[in-house]
């Protein structure tokens, strides 16, 4: 029981870090787009899934 307990514990944190290693390789892509200054967020926002007031906030952060 406890073996199987911290089985699935590892399974949830092998998948949480996935998905935050996922989250920030879009965060960079997105990050690319807007460097390029060719796109509009919504177009970003297409390409990378992410919603475009996420986009907007990624643009102003990287404008500081």
């Amino acid at each position: 029981m406890l073996a199987e307990n911290l089985e699935n514990w590892a399974q949830q944190e092998r998948q949480a870090g996935r998905q935050e290693g996922e989250q920030l390789g879009i965060q960079k892509t997105a990050r690319n787009l807007l460097k390029l200054g060719v796109l509009s967020n919504e177009q970003i926002a297409e390409a990378t899934g992410l919603a475009v007031d996420e986009i907007a906030k990624l643009r102003i952060e990287d404008k500081h």
